[in-house]
């Protein structure tokens, strides 16, 4: 049952970020132009997840157990270092330049061509060097 209902919530995930536009390069684009060719519209796509995800937030909160019976992982430790700085300025600026981010990037592989596949291979490298970068500056850190 679980793999069903993930099943579905990915594809309604797909299906909600192709409808809005968010596969669209172009549009994303557009809209982290603030000072050119500005293009709003997906500040609704942004308050049409936040709402809702607030709404299920609000739900957990007061259940012991998730629809499959499984029981809620505890929230995540908020940690505000220069791990989460750097990957938030790397994340926004490879959105900005090639317009997509991890799940339009899937999203888009039916459509996309070979730039969104070059996109999801170099994405892939990335995630996948993550770890070994991340090790290696907290070394350097540590001997500075």
């Amino acid at each position: 049952m679980r793999h069903v209902i993930s099943l579905l919530a990915g594809a309604l995930f797909g299906a909600g970020l192709f409808v809005s536009g968010m596969t669209d390069t172009r549009k994303v684009q557009g809209w982290l132009d603030l000072f050119g060719d500005w293009d709003p519209t997906l500040a609704f796509v942004m308050g049409g997840a936040i709402i809702p995800m607030a709404l299920a937030w609000a739900v957990t909160r007061r259940r012991k157990f998730a629809l499959t019976g499984a029981a809620f992982p505890p929230p995540a430790e908020a940690v505000f270092d220069r791990r989460l700085i750097g990957g938030s300025v790397l994340f926004g600026m490879g959105w900005g330049l090639a317009g997509l981010c991890p799940g339009p990037a899937i999203a888009s592989l039916s459509y996309g061509g070979a730039e969104g596949l070059l996109f999801l291979a170099a994405m892939l490298i990335g995630m996948g060097a993550a770890p070994a970068i991340g090790r290696r500056l907290d070394r350097s850190v540590a001997a500075a």
